[in-house]
């Protein structure tokens, strides 16, 4: 599983024009599935996303998490975080799963993130056409790979 975590002051997601979701100060976080990943990477996602220490404490230095700050959460799916452009002009996206095998996944970590966090989590739709606004606190963006 692949995660891309933005901390944002605000962000909202529009699926095929008709779903609209919109946080305030909190992470926007796209993800990404492979063939092969289980509950152990969902679970290792979701302590990262929920305790990873992105938020400024009183004198400016990141010691808040997500959790301890009680900001919001977006998720996005997003199979082009596995794409490779290290041949040619046109990336490929072979290592990404198949829906089939991603749609599950997507909804077990939604599942677990809401639960983690104790309210539900916006989100956008899985595999529909997406419009992503964001503003980006910082910029703070970090890259986390489950490979465990």
């Amino acid at each position: 599983m692949r995660l891309l975590l933005q901390r944002v002051k605000k962000a909202s997601v529009v699926s095929d024009n008709l779903q609209r979701e919109e946080i305030g100060e909190g992470l926007l976080v796209f993800v990404a599935f492979k063939e092969g990943d289980t509950n152990k990477e969902l679970e290792y996602g979701v302590k990262k996303v929920l305790n990873i220490r992105l938020f400024d404490d009183e004198e400016g230095v990141m010691n808040h998490s997500l959790l301890e700050r009680g900001g919001e959460l977006l998720l996005v799916s997003q199979f082009t975080l596995y794409g490779s452009a290290k041949r040619g002009n046109r990336p490929s996206y072979i290592a990404a799963a198949p829906a089939a095998v991603a749609i599950p996944l997507y909804n077990k970590f939604h599942a677990l993130l809401s639960k983690g966090l104790g309210r539900e989590v916006a989100s956008g739709v899985f595999g529909a056409d997406m419009k992503v606004s964001l503003v980006n606190d910082g910029p703070v963006t970090i890259w986390i790979d489950t490979d465990i």
